[in-house]
């Protein structure tokens, strides 16, 4: 099983080797999609988590004991879907594929879970309908 999800650290485990632990220890594969880390060494990062069902698990618990937040990537992309006129600005910036549009009636179609947290749809829009937490 694939989950994307924004990690979210402080300075106390932005030294601590997590990516390898959760490699090591739990048997992951981390593909890590983007990163952030302030001058004060907070940060987060993008990454999708890949295991069995029982070791996703154990490594999320993992997470939470060393004070490491995790927040499912789909919950961090918010669209202002009622308010949206469907002018397609987002989806030609978005080359993950997660904003598409297309026949029979040409209205927005979100997968989050296609979602890469770039960050370029939020620019993209006009009217600022699309917001994405990462890093906040």
């Amino acid at each position: 099983m694939k989950e994307k999800y924004i990690l979210e650290y402080s300075s106390a485990v932005a030294n601590d080797p997590v990516v390898y632990t959760l490699v090591r220890r739990f048997d992951i594969k981390v593909n890590i999609l983007r990163a952030e880390i302030s001058s004060g060494q907070e940060g987060s990062m993008l990454v999708e988590l890949e295991g069995e069902d029982s070791r996703l698990a154990e490594c999320r618990d993992y997470l939470a004991s060393i004070d490491v937040r995790l927040s499912p990537l789909s919950s961090s992309l918010a669209v202002a879907e009622a308010e949206c006129v469907h002018c397609g600005s987002c989806t030609g910036v978005c080359f993950s594929g997660c904003l598409t549009m297309g026949a029979p009636d040409w209205k927005l179609k979100v997968d989050r879970e296609k979602c890469i947290a770039c960050g370029l749809c939020v620019v993209a829009c006009p009217f600022r309908l699309i917001s994405l937490k990462f890093g906040e």
